[in-house]
């Protein structure tokens, strides 16, 4: 077998592998890694060179700088000003979201964008009584096209940004992608405008204000199920540690927290394996439907001289500065797929107890610890507001849906968000000026959001998202195969052949619609690590500017909108939105048409051949 032939076996193997979503993408990547180098086109040290890539580096400061956004609360301050600013008008909603998530999406990855905004966005539907579908698409096609901006906004701009430069050109300005995206930007608000009337079609459903947390005890039928139990000074559970009683297991029973009187006021303590009981504390229980079999919770009282006390949706109500709860969602890439609570030691990893489960719209009746998660099942926790906290500033394998009322009252203000945009600023026009490398500049505006304390190095390390970096870093080494193997320029007068002399316009029309139908079955960065070589192949062959062609390249590969499954930014919609399959295609395709349109007509005048 020739070398191109294993090259390309190997290429077709992980675009299967891709499409299965099996293993996983970054799994993928390493074993192309592995087997590459076996083919003997590549060395190991060619194979590791994605590595060393300062892009690589420059993308995992972005995820930092993003996440002290999310951190010192800018992002959920914009969405605020959107409420307060667009009031119950549809139109001007769609306008300001679709601007302030393409804005915002420009500096950060546009997943984490989508994470933050969808409990905005529902919270912007029930104040506004619009249905929550008129306004996630919008917000997932304004998350795409942010891409489109700046030159950091996309792992797949960098990408083409890096194989210009490996092949001796320039590469891009900053904002070299700004006269693209703000167009098409525009031409996406107008579009959505007409569009929305096919999402969630009909009036606007009466929906009910912000839910409180007594209305989730009811919802999830909470008050029946909860008890409190307070500990007599002569009880056999007093000094006992959490973890020797292993109640959940003997009995049926989950403690939530603990309330136990301390010098000046009643105190909630959350439950650890390391608690040891005290005569007085007050145990919040959670009885599992399908608990120990006969358990009588009376009985276990009488013999653990224990004192029952009412529990009521109020209690949460009065508890709410300590005690919090929160609805949060599985994405379709979470960690967590398959694992029960109790498997993926939930309380341990996040310090919160999960009380309530639905899979769609419907509840769990039994042991919801004991119910394997589904992709899109929502959680109902509850625990320490600092837990919640942390659990909304992760957002890789739970986001954040829904947080009650009382929230807004239990959660500080965040003093350092002027401190978080002044280092952003200064990183953007470090990178505009080109006073020192981009990654230099980001790096600089990591260690000064640290200084500031607007972000630990726990968080930081938890921002970065390794399985994008592996996989762009293990698929690289593709494009350096292909081009000794001259599978790149196999490619190239393939694809003219095939045009057969058509214009260079309708060339740069084929690219973007290769690159968008290749993005389809694998990522938009992986298509961009193949595509671009193809592109700059493709320039030269026809003499031409390698410019337009890697433009191309960049813009189909954001233009990502034709089904749910293209990009996790649709996936993540698909719920709060109740959207099905064929929507994406009613909306996404006819748009990706118009993208591929404005591109062709565009990118020859603003970078011509």
């Amino acid at each position: 077998m020739s070398p191109l032939a294993m090259v390309l076996a190997l290429l077709g193997a992980a675009v299967v592998m891709f499409a299965l979503n099996r293993p996983r993408m970054d799994v993928v990547a390493v074993i192309m890694m592995v087997a590459l180098p076996m083919t003997g086109v590549i060395t190991m040290s060619e194979a590791l060179v994605g590595l060393s890539d300062p892009n690589i580096v420059l993308i995992a400061a972005l995820f930092v700088i993003g996440e002290a956004l999310v951190r010192t609360g800018v992002a959920q301050r914009l969405g605020d000003w959107l409420t307060a600013r667009a009031g119950a008008s549809e139109a001007k909603l769609i306008f300001l979201l679709m601007v302030i998530v393409a804005g915002v999406g420009s500096f950060m990855s546009s997943t984490g964008v989508v994470a933050i905004f969808i409990p905005i966005v529902l919270r912007i539907a029930r104040n506004a009584r619009i249905p929550a579908g008129r306004l996630m698409m919008p917000l997932s096609m304004a998350a795409l096209i942010s891409g489109m901006m700046t030159l950091v906004a996309t792992a797949p701009n960098l990408v083409v940004h890096s194989e210009l430069m490996r092949q001796g050109h320039e590469g891009f300005g900053f904002f070299a992608f700004t006269p693209f995206g703000v167009p098409i930007l525009v031409l996406a608000i107008l579009y959505m405008l007409v569009a929305r009337r096919f999402l969630a079609p009909g009036p606007a459903p009466e929906l009910p204000e912000r839910a409180a947390l007594t209305g989730w005890v009811a919802d999830y039928g909470l008050a029946g199920r909860e008890h409190r139990l307070q500990l007599r000074a002569g009880s056999d559970l007093v000094g006992q540690r959490l973890d020797a009683l292993d109640l959940r297991a003997s009995a049926g029973i989950n403690i939530i927290a603990i309330e136990r009187d301390s010098r000046f006021r009643r105190k909630l303590i959350h439950p650890r394996a390391e608690t040891a009981l005290e005569a007085g504390d007050i145990l919040l229980i959670d009885r599992r439907a399908n608990g120990a079999s006969g358990f009588d919770l009376d009985a276990f009282a009488q013999a653990h001289d224990l004192i029952a006390l009412p529990v009521s949706g109020r209690w949460f109500t009065d508890t709410a500065q300590e005690i919090g709860m929160a609805q949060i969602i599985v994405p379709p890439t979470s960690r967590l797929i398959g694992k029960t609570v109790t498997q993926a030691r939930f309380r341990s990893t996040h310090d919160l107890s999960v009380i309530g489960m639905k899979h769609g719209t419907k509840p769990v009746p039994d042991s919801v610890i004991d119910e394997p998660l589904r992709p899109g099942d929502t959680l109902l926790t509850v625990g320490p507001w600092r837990a919640i906290r942390k659990l909304a500033d992760e957002r890789r394998d739970l986001v954040l849906l829904d947080l009650p009322a009382e929230s807004d009252e239990a959660v500080p203000a965040r003093h350092r968000a002027p401190l978080a945009v002044g280092v952003l600023a200064l990183v953007v026009v470090l990178m505009v000026w080109g006073i020192v490398p981009n990654v230099q500049a980001a790096l600089f505006g990591c260690l000064l959001l640290g200084l500031f304390r607007c972000i630990d190095m726990a968080g930081a390390y938890r921002s970065i998202h390794w399985q994008s970096l592996i996989l762009i870093v293990g698929m690289l080494p593709f494009s350096l195969a292909l081009q000794r193997t001259g599978g790149v320029e196999i490619a190239a007068l393939a694809l003219l052949g095939a045009l057969d002399g058509a214009s260079p316009q309708v060339v740069l029309a084929a690219i973007f619609a290769v690159t968008g139908l290749l993005g389809l079955f694998i990522s938009n960065t992986a298509t961009a690590v193949l595509m671009a070589p193809v592109a700059l192949a493709v320039a030269s062959a026809l003499d031409a500017s390698p410019y337009p062609f890697a433009m191309t390249v960049a813009l189909a590969a954001s233009a990502a909108f034709m089904t749910p499954v293209s990009s996790p930014v649709n996936t993540l919609v698909v719920g709060p939105g109740n959207y099905r399959f064929t929507d994406f295609l009613r909306i996404g395709v006819p748009f990706a048409g118009i993208c591929l349109l404005t591109s062709v007509l565009l990118v020859p005048v603003i970078m011509p051949f």
